[in-house]
């Protein structure tokens, strides 16, 4: 017979091994409760407090010094430096002060963040029933009540040594990030502002190499030119051409539309920027009829009739054109540099 074939008066009270015996408890999902709250050392003496609270200051001011360090160690040392630190063997001094550093840095405030709540703030643990999304006025009111204690039992307000160092903390270790964007390479300064083009300097056919005359540019055609001196065996030739590509175009004056364009071009010859406004792209789809001229990347069509202004595509501003007129010699000179920046827009574009 099974047990649940068995009466429950004739069940027993007790059930039994030959070691133990175990009770049937009434309730076995009671509410034990919470166990007895124990002071720490820092609840009763004060000057214990006082040890944690300076253990803390401590910590946050670590962090202070390691986050100047991380600042230092990019002006201290050199990118190619290379340093023999054991374990590690050779390594970079940059990377591994910064890595140093910055782990510091950022332990410092959690090791101290940590120290203060275990020792400092209350430990007292409290229960409180589950209520409705919607909270009641009195519940509020009790929820401000608790955040206004749980500040007041945190020291936050009393104990200065503490605020003001993690204040301190907190502030510099962003800095970290901030001088991280050095990485992103040397600042421009007017770097992107000029170009080799300069007043007198004459336009070189890139493809015959040879000075642009009035007549060797044909109306309807699109030729490609750089300034004179630049050379393809020069060590920053890819840097230069990528600011100072031209299209020289011919279109006949009364078809241009821009009062500018006209009066910049020499006989209806013009020339504009080939780098696209929008990533840099050179462009190189020019169509007669319309005058319209068109980055393969991502399709920026502009009409070099009216200024280069952008009439289809994601392209922000016009083609900056270049002021040309011709020499002595009766070739092809520019007259000074773009009056604005080519390519992309950038931080700096003013």
């Amino acid at each position: 017979m099974s047990s649940q074939e068995i009466p429950d008066e004739n069940l027993p009270a007790e059930q039994g091994t030959a070691h133990d015996t175990v009770e049937v408890a009434d309730d076995p999902f009671a509410d034990p409760g919470l166990p007895a709250h124990m002071p720490r050392i820092q609840d009763i003496d004060e000057r214990a407090a006082k040890r944690s609270e300076r253990a803390v200051a401590f910590m946050f001011t670590l962090s202070m010094l390691a986050t100047v360090g991380f600042i230092a160690s990019y002006v201290i040392f050199p990118v190619d430096k290379i340093v023999y630190i054991w374990p590690f063997g050779h390594v970079s001094a940059l990377n591994f002060s910064l890595g140093l550093t910055l782990g510091v840095a950022l332990f410092a405030i959690g090791a101290g963040a940590v120290h203060w709540a275990r020792t400092l703030m209350s430990d007292v643990e409290v229960a409180d029933d589950r209520h409705a999304i919607e909270a009641e006025p009195e519940v509020k009111a009790k929820v401000m009540a608790d955040f206004a204690a749980g500040a007041e039992e945190s020291g936050f307000g009393r104990r200065k040594l503490i605020r003001n160092t993690m204040f301190g903390a907190l502030a510099l270790v962003p800095l970290s990030g901030v001088v991280l964007l050095r990485d992103l390479g040397p600042l421009p300064e007017k770097k992107l502002r000029n170009t080799l083009w300069a007043k007198g300097k004459q336009l070189i056919n890139m493809n015959t190499m040879e000075p642009l005359r009035p007549e060797d540019v044909a109306v309807g055609s699109l030729t490609f030119a750089m300034p004179e001196g630049l050379t393809e065996e020069a060590e920053d030739f890819q840097n230069q051409i990528a600011k100072a590509a031209l299209m020289i175009i011919r279109i006949e004056p009364d078809n241009i539309k821009d009062q500018r364009e006209r009066k910049w071009a020499h006989e209806g010859i013009v020339a504009f920027s080939k780098i696209c406004t929008h990533v840099g792209c050179p462009i190189s789809l020019y169509e007669q009829q319309t005058h319209h001229v068109l980055c393969p990347c991502h399709q920026s069509t502009f009409d070099l009739s009216d200024g280069a202004r952008v009439i289809f595509g994601p392209a922000g501003h016009a083609l900056p054109q270049l002021r040309i007129g011709v020499n002595s010699e009766g070739n092809l000179e520019a007259l000074g540099d773009f009056e604005e920046p080519v390519g992309p827009a950038f931080w700096e574009r003013g």
